[in-house]
């Protein structure tokens, strides 16, 4: 496994209308791996657990949902960590829309 992309979404919605709107979007997080889709998730409390799969490979998803902040954790494998300052950058510059 690579490092961890780590990015904080910000937003002003408190946490459970934020839960609410990555309960209705969280697949779009899909869109930022090549080809990717989700193929399982599970709510833990506030933290929202997902697995993306894209080009053969399996990405590890962990959104924690905080009052003013997602801690949004992709766990890259190695053969995708080539992807991953681009992913951080479209994660940090379009994630926060995610919540919008």
């Amino acid at each position: 496994m690579s490092q961890p992309i780590e990015v904080d979404l910000p937003h002003q919605l408190g946490t459970a209308a934020a839960r609410q709107r990555i309960e209705g979007g969280f697949g779009k997080f899909a869109n930022y791996v090549p080809g990717g889709h989700v193929t399982e998730h599970r709510w833990d409390g506030d933290t929202l657990h997902f697995t993306v799969e894209g080009m053969g490979q399996r990405v590890a998803v962990r959104l924690e949902v905080a009052d003013r902040n997602v801690h949004a954790v992709f766990q890259l494998p190695a053969f995708l960590a080539m992807f991953a300052e681009p992913l951080r950058a479209k994660l940090q510059k379009d994630g926060p829309k995610l919540l919008e």
